[in-house]
């Protein structure tokens, strides 16, 4: 009998001996396997990946073992000189590869300030690439007194600026305005902006005359903008064939005006 149990006491033993053997074996071969992972030169990225021009700035990464290197604190850390971007997003390629995309921010409108700044549909103020006047985009003012000493990449939520944002979205949500542009828009306060709209080429002579064409002057308040855009464009619809004999259209009140260059 006691032998009996001195054999069942000694099989858990030997059990636990052989876990513990195999665990630092297997120990023993991580450690190895990272430290290779992390110190050969087989590793060390080669090459950073990206289809934008400003790859050259991310060269910093070369040269770094791909298996160290914190991919989201990279995105953090690249997301501070590129203001323009939304997001960056790092993938590694093995052995020696990175791949960086660069989810760059979708300019709404410019914003005129001391110099021109693009603004999305965030509030989010960065540097207008290439020429601002030939954009094509919205440029809106006012905002001198509102923003002082912009700084690329910073969201402003200002309400003037949300205003002047809403209108453009309203706009182009508009199937009746989807062909009219919009040259600018002047936002003192939230009660009395000022949008040049811009008729499609068909309903205003030709592209020359229209880049000459400062715009129809409308005169609205932030209050049910989806209301007053609509109404405008059932105002602009129904006066087609006269936008070139109106002055503005001021549908801040209850009841539109229409204010004529030349009374009929």
């Amino acid at each position: 009998m006691k032998k009996n149990r001195k054999n069942r006491l000694n099989i858990p033993v030997k059990l636990i001996s052989l876990a513990a053997i195999i665990f630092l074996v297997l120990m023993f071969v991580m450690v190895y396997t990272w430290k290779f992972l992390t110190t050969s030169d087989y590793f060390k990225i080669k090459e950073v990946i990206t289809g934008d021009t400003s790859s050259n700035n991310l060269s910093y990464l070369k040269g770094k073992n791909i298996f160290s290197i914190d991919l989201r604190q990279e995105s953090r850390y690249i997301l501070e000189y590129f203001p323009e971007c939304k997001n960056i997003r790092l993938v590694r390629i093995l052995p020696n590869r990175v791949f960086v995309d660069l989810i760059r921010r979708k300019p709404l409108a410019l914003l005129k300030l001391y110099k021109y700044f693009s603004v999305d549909e965030d509030m989010v103020v960065f540097d207008a690439g290439g020429d601002p006047q030939q954009s094509g985009l919205p440029v809106i003012t006012g905002m001198e007194t509102k923003i002082f000493g912009a700084k690329s990449g910073r969201k402003y939520n200002i309400k003037e600026l949300e205003f002047a944002l809403n209108i453009i979205k309203e706009v182009k949500r508009n199937r009746l305005l989807r062909d009219y542009g919009i040259r600018k828009i002047y936002v003192p306060d939230t009660t009395n902006a000022s949008v040049f709209i811009i008729p499609p080429p068909s309903e205003y002579g030709h592209m020359d005359s229209i880049s000459r064409y400062e715009g129809l002057e409308v005169k609205l308040s932030s209050e049910r903008i989806r209301y007053k855009i609509s109404l405008l464009a059932n105002l602009m619809v129904a006066g087609r064939k006269e936008l070139n004999n109106i002055k503005y259209i001021d549908i801040r009140f209850k009841e539109p005006v229409i204010k004529l260059k030349f009374a009929q």
